[in-house]
C-alpha cells in the first residue's frame, strides 16, 4: 500500500489543487516501511492526480477538494480520504489503525475565494480547463 497526504510543514495541507509536496508512506504488514516528501513543480488541479498514479499511490489523505480532482482520483483508482486536519504523520497512523476522522462528502471551500483563475468560476474553470478531471496520463491543458 502507498499513501499520499497534501503536505506543508507536518501538516495535512488543506487545498488539494494548491498543494505543492505529498508526503508519500510505504507500508507494509500494517505498518509505514519509508516515507518520503515529493515535490509537485507547481502542478495543480487534474496534474496531481496524474502525479500520484505515477508515483503509484493507491490511498490519499488531503483537506479540501473539489468534485473534479475527486472524479480524476477516482478515475486513477485512487482511494480518497478527504477533509482530515492535523498531522500528517498521525493522520496515517489513524488511517492504518482505522481511526482517521475525515468527511466522505468533502467539498473545496476555497474555490471562488483566491482563485488563480481570475474572473471565472471553479464551475466555469473545472470545464473551461479540466480542473482535475482528465484521465490519468492525459496532458494537462495549462493555467
Amino acid at each position: 500500500m502507498r499513501i499520499a497526504v497534501t503536505y506543508e510543514n507536518g501538516e495535512i495541507f488543506q487545498h488539494f489543487g494548491h498543494t505543492e509536496r505529498f508526503k508519500v508512506y510505504d507500508v507494509e504488514g500494517g505498518r509505514v516501511s519509508v516515507t518520503a516528501v515529493v515535490n509537485t513543480n507547481g502542478s495543480g488541479h487534474g496534474a496531481l492526480a496524474d502525479i500520484l498514479k505515477k508515483l503509484q499511490v493507491d490511498t490519499l489523505i488531503c483537506g479540501g477538494i473539489g468534485a473534479g480532482a475527486q472524479r480524476a482520483l477516482q478515475g486513477c483508482g485512487i482511494r480518497l480520504y478527504g477533509g482530515a486536519t492535523g498531522n500528517a504523520d498521525d493522520a496515517v497512523a489513524a488511517l492504518l489503525n482505522g481511526t482517521l476522522a475525515y468527511n466522505p462528502a468533502v467539498q473545496c471551500s476555497h474555490h471562488g475565494e483566491h482563485h488563480e483563475c481570475g474572473e471565472h468560476g471553479c464551475k466555469e474553470h473545472e470545464e473551461a480547463h479540466a480542473c482535475g478531471s482528465h484521465a490519468c496520463g492525459g496532458h494537462d491543458s495549462g493555467k
